[in-house]
C-alpha cells in the first residue's frame, strides 16, 4: 500500500507533537557546560549544552533570565530543567529550561559572590564614599516590616536612649521577589520627601540566606548607595552578612545595635552636660578670684604701701652699699699710701742729693757734662762742682791718676 505524502510543516509538526507529550522530554534534568552564551535584546538567553562528545542548543526565556541571582558565563558547569521544543520553521529542536542549578555550589552563594566582585569594581564599597552618621539626629528613619520583630527592637531602644529625636517608619516588603523593588523604591521616596532625615536604618531580623536574599539585590545594594542621607544596614544577626552591609555607611550587626549607632544615649549626653557645666563653673570662680587679687593689687593705698616699702628696702640697700664702698676704697688707699711711702724712702736712699748730704758733689766740665773719670781732664780745664747748696766754679792745677793704688802726677 502506498503511502500518501505529507508536507515538511506536517512532518515538523508531528515530531513535536511526539517529543512534546513524551513524558521524559516533557521533564528533564540535562547536566553540562555552558558554551556559545548569548544574551538577546529582548532579555532571551541562547547557549549550548555540551560534554565531552556532544552539543544541545538551549533557550532561556526573559522571565525566568529575571528569577536568576547570577549571571551565566562561559563555561559554568549546570544542571538544566526544562523540555525538548521543536522550532517548526526551521526543522531543529532545543531544550527549553525552566531552571539552573549550578554545580558544586549554591546558586545563592554564586550569585553573592558574583554581585560582589560586579560591584566592588565600580567602587560602590570603597570607604571613602561612605558617609559620617551625625551625632545628634533630629529624625531618623526606619525602613522594614512594620511587623517584623526588627522595628519593634530598634523601637524599644531609641524610646529607650533618646526621647527627643523624631522616628519615621517606612513599612516595606522585606523578604520574597518584590521585596528587593520595594527597599529600594523605600531609600528613595525617604531621601526625595524627607530629605530632612538625618540618618536612615534599614534592615530586618534573622533569616536564611534565602529570606535575607532582598538585602543582596543589585537594585537595594545601589539605592544605599545613591542615598544622600547616611544608611546603616541592620540585617539579620551578626554572622549574617549581606551585600548591603558593604555598602552602606556603618553596618549593625543587628537591628538594636543599629538604633544604637543611630541616636545617642540622652541620659549619659545630661550626665556629662552636668559634669561639663560644673567644670566651667569651678573654672569661672577660679578666674574670677583671679582677678580679685589681681584688682587688690592694683589698689592705690596698697600701691603707695608697697611703694614705700620697696624705696626704703632700696635706701637701705644704697647705704649698705655706700659704706661697704667707702670701706673698700679706704682700704685701698691705706695700702697704695704704704706702698708709696716706702717707694719714696727706696727713691730717697738712691737720690744725689741724699750723697751730697754726705759731704759729696757732682763734677761738670766745660761742656756741661758730669764727669765720672779723671782720664778726660787736664791741668787748666775749667770745672763747675755742684754741692747740695750751690755751684763751685774751679780749674785744674793739677791732674793725679791711681792705677791700682798708686798715684801717677801730670802737669
Amino acid at each position: 500500500m502506498a503511502i500518501k505524502p505529507i508536507s515538511v510543516t506536517q512532518f515538523n509538526s508531528y515530531v513535536k507533537r511526539v517529543l512534546q507529550s513524551d513524558p521524559l522530554l516533557g521533564n528533564v534534568l540535562v547536566i553540562g557546560e555552558i558554551s556559545n552564551l548569548k544574551y538577546h535584546g529582548s532579555g532571551h538567553v541562547f547557549f549550548t549544552l555540551k560534554d565531552e562528545s556532544s552539543k544541545l542548543s538551549c533557550f532561556l526565556p526573559a522571565d525566568q533570565v529575571r528569577r536568576l541571582h547570577y549571571e551565566l558565563a562561559e563555561g559554568m558547569l549546570i544542571t538544566a530543567a526544562g523540555y525538548v521544543s521543536v522550532f517548526e520553521r526551521g526543522g531543529t529542536y532545543s531544550f527549553n529550561v525552566r531552571d539552573i542549578i549550578v554545580e558544586g555550589t549554591g546558586n545563592l552563594t554564586v550569585a553573592f559572590e558574583a554581585l560582589k566582585t560586579k560591584l566592588e569594581k565600580e567602587g560602590l564599597f570603597d570607604a571613602k564614599y561612605k558617609k559620617e552618621l551625625p551625632f545628634f539626629p533630629k529624625q531618623v528613619a526606619i525602613i522594614t516590616s512594620e511587623t517584623g520583630a526588627a522595628i519593634r527592637d530598634i523601637l524599644k531602644i531609641i524610646r529607650q536612649r533618646n526621647d527627643v529625636v523624631k522616628v519615621i517608619l517606612y513599612p516595606c516588603l522585606v523578604q520574597g521577589p518584590d521585596a528587593a523593588a520595594d527597599i529600594a523604591s523605600a531609600i528613595r521616596e525617604v531621601n526625595r520627601s524627607f530629605p530632612e532625615t538625618d540618618v536612615i536604618i534599614t534592615g530586618r531580623g534573622g533569616g536564611s540566606i534565602e529570606e535575607l536574599w532582598a538585602f543582596n539585590e543589585e537594585i537595594v545594594v545601589r539605592s544605599i548607595f545613591l542615598s544622600e542621607i547616611p544608611v546603616i544596614s541592620a540585617v539579620g544577626h551578626e554572622t549574617d552578612v549581606t551585600l548591603a552591609d558593604y555598602v552602606s555607611d556603618r553596618r549593625a550587626a543587628t537591628p538594636s545595635e543599629a538604633a544604637q549607632m543611630a541616636v545617642p544615649d540622652i541620659e549619659a549626653l545630661r550626665s556629662s552636660v552636668s559634669t561639663t557645666a560644673a567644670e566651667i563653673h569651678a573654672a569661672i570662680q577660679d578666674r574670677l578670684r583671679y582677678l580679685e587679687l589681681k584688682t587688690e593689687q592694683h589698689n592705690m593705698e596698697a600701691l603707695r604701701t608697697r611703694l614705700c616699702n620697696r624705696l626704703t628696702f632700696s635706701g637701705m640697700k644704697a647705704d649698705g652699699l655706700g659704706k661697704d664702698l667707702f670701706h673698700m676704697i679706704s682700704d685701698k688707699l691705706s695700702r697704695y699710701s704704704t706702698s708709696v711711702e716706702i717707694l719714696l724712702t727706696e727713691l730717697s736712699a738712691g737720690s744725689p742729693y741724699s750723697i751730697m748730704e754726705r759731704g759729696y758733689g757732682a763734677l761738670i766740665d766745660g761742656s756741661g757734662k758730669l764727669l765720672t773719670s779723671a782720664t778726660t781732664l787736664k791741668a787748666g780745664d775749667s770745672l763747675t762742682v755742684i754741692c747740695k747748696d750751690g755751684k763751685i766754679k774751679c780749674y785744674v792745677e793739677e791732674v793725679r791718676r791711681t792705677t791700682y793704688g798708686k798715684e801717677s802726677l801730670e802737669f
